[in-house]
């Protein structure tokens, strides 16, 4: 069983930008953000595997950037040049197989952190 926790959300003007983070308790082949905005449905962000390769949402292109510290077991999401529709609750995810999380099936779930866009 892997635990993951999220850290780093919270409010933001748009243009602003936020990081965010997650812990691992075990190392896994895959991880990844996910978001899911009030009366939408869960979206993928970004996913890298171990070795680097990295996949990301159409809409965050250009302006999340994720990366992984592999001896840490943690992930971090650099979020640039927010804008409100990014408003939503993020979620941490890891699976062993980088196909499936670029895929959205996720094994292992955070809890979730709120990000908060304001215009």
């Amino acid at each position: 069983q892997v635990q993951l926790m999220e850290s780093g959300g919270g409010s933001v003007q748009a243009g602003g930008s936020l990081r965010l983070s997650c812990v691992a308790s075990h190392a896994t082949a895959a991880m990844g953000w996910f978001r899911q905005a009030a009366g939408k449905k869960r979206e993928k962000v970004a996913v890298i595997s171990m070795a680097g390769t990295t996949s990301y949402g159409d809409s965050v292109k250009g302006r999340f950037t994720i990366s992984r510290e592999n001896f840490k077991n943690t992930m971090s999401l650099q979020m640039d040049n927010l804008v409100p529709d990014d408003t939503a609750m993020y979620y941490c995810a890891a699976d062993p197989l980088y196909r499936e999380l670029e895929a959205g099936r996720a094994t292992y779930w955070g809890q979730g952190t709120q990000v908060t866009v304001s215009s």
